[in-house]
């Protein structure tokens, strides 16, 4: 059961996105497991991808696309990630784009691929095919309402609930709205991006500044997220603006109508980012990780990885058990520079537990018992040697985790 994290409410349709769902069967009977989303002519679109060297099929087709091409279409399916397939999974993945290039007449390398589920496993492209032809149907009704829920259940694998916001904010008097889905639950630690997540806009952004806009949003949220420290075959994060709205482009990083917009943003990837470690598989604790005072961030990120990343931290957490010894130990093998633990202080839901590397006088077990037991937890490390800092957000790791995965393949 996801940690404090209902359905998603108000999801509001975005201006040039046309959204198709079809039922194709690729692993999952009775649901939904393709997706279309046909992008208006002039949008802009920004990406990042998985840095795993093992990389999916639709993985280098995407990338591949994007650097020849203007992206008219993102074509998604779940169940099968199309991952560790060779040049067949390769020629699937281009065949592909060529069915929904043909449909909408647009160029195959105006398509980007994106597949999520199992790896190791040929698409079985008739049942694409079909589920290809299905989505073209529905891109081509006229009336069609862009139910983005719909297209976030579509891309849901062990996730247990859809994953999707909107956010309006108002630039220069005119309401701009921006809209994201994602999925994920298990194999996160990205280093870029979450499994696959969706984000678009209706304003007008020029494509360098949309990218570095969302590398540095990606490196606010996604980028500070971990489940099981494993980095996806299959990472990507998409943004679009559609420049469907009538306010002017955004063309520099530094504008005040820039700024506005960024910050939206921001709000929106954290939110994605979050919920899927509310999410995470067999999750019942939702963690914040602060490194604080530190040398360098770097050592900041350092430390908070090594803690988010232990599994007797993370067991220590899904049993309530309040042995900080295990936090300490965390703290105590990050590879840093200098660590001076005789400085160290270390608290969570502000009970101190270590005081300038010591335990702290008033601590009782019975208070470390009542904070390990609440199901939204913050960790504080304060190194007490200079003024960086970094956080990350984690799960606890249950006997459910290792269930849902032993049966996956089942």
């Amino acid at each position: 059961m996801a940690v404090g994290l209902s359905p998603p409410k108000q999801i509001r349709r975005i201006e040039g996105v046309n959204v198709a769902t079809a039922a194709a069967e690729i692993r999952y009977p009775d649901r939904d497991d393709m997706l279309l989303l046909h992008l208006a002519e002039g949008s802009s679109v920004a990406a990042v991808f998985t840095q795993n060297k093992f990389c999916a099929a639709p993985v280098v087709l995407a990338k591949q696309n994007l650097a020849k091409d203007s992206p008219r279409a993102l074509l998604i399916n779940s169940g099968n990630a199309n991952a560790g397939t060779g040049e067949a999974g390769l020629s699937n993945a281009i065949e592909s784009c060529h069915l929904i290039a043909q449909g909408l007449n647009i160029r195959p390398t105006q398509v980007l691929p994106f597949s999520t589920g199992v790896i190791g496993e040929q698409l079985p492209m008739d049942r694409v095919s079909l589920g290809c032809e299905k989505l073209l149907s529905g891109v081509a009704v006229t009336d069609n309402d862009s139910d983005w829920m719909s297209a976030a259940e579509s891309i849901m694998t062990t996730d247990t609930i859809a994953k999707a916001v909107s956010e309006q904010v108002e630039i220069e008097g005119r309401q701009v709205t921006i809209t994201g889905i994602a999925k994920g639950s298990g194999m996160i630690c990205p280093n870029m991006a979450t499994l696959l997540s969706y984000v678009a806009t209706d304003i007008e952004v020029d494509s360098a500044v949309l990218q570095e806009m969302l590398l540095d949003a990606c490196g606010a949220s996604f980028n500070r997220i971990t489940v099981d420290s494993d980095t996806s075959t299959n990472d990507a994060l998409v943004l679009v603006a559609t420049g469907q709205n009538d306010l002017p482009c955004i063309d520099t990083i530094d504008s005040p109508n820039a700024k506005e917009f960024y910050k939206a943003l921001e709000r929106v990837l954290i939110t994605l980012a979050t919920a899927i470690i509310r999410d995470a598989e067999g999750a019942t604790k939702f963690v914040k990780i602060k490194v604080l005072n530190g040398q360098s961030e770097s050592d900041c990120e350092a430390i908070a990885y090594s803690v988010a990343h232990s599994p007797l931290v993370k067991t220590a957490l899904f049993a309530s058990d309040p042995n900080w010894g295990r936090l300490l130990m965390a703290v105590g093998k990050a590879e840093v520079n200098e660590l001076d633990v005789g400085k160290i202080d270390l608290s969570i839901n502000n009970l101190p537990l270590i005081s300038q590397g010591q335990p702290a006088k008033a601590y009782t077990e019975e208070q470390g018992q009542a904070v390990f037991s609440e199901q939204e937890i913050e960790i504080d490390i304060n190194l007490n040697a200079g003024q960086a800092a970094y956080h990350v957000w984690t799960s606890d790791l249950s006997d459910q985790y290792v269930s849902i995965n032993a049966d996956y393949r089942s």
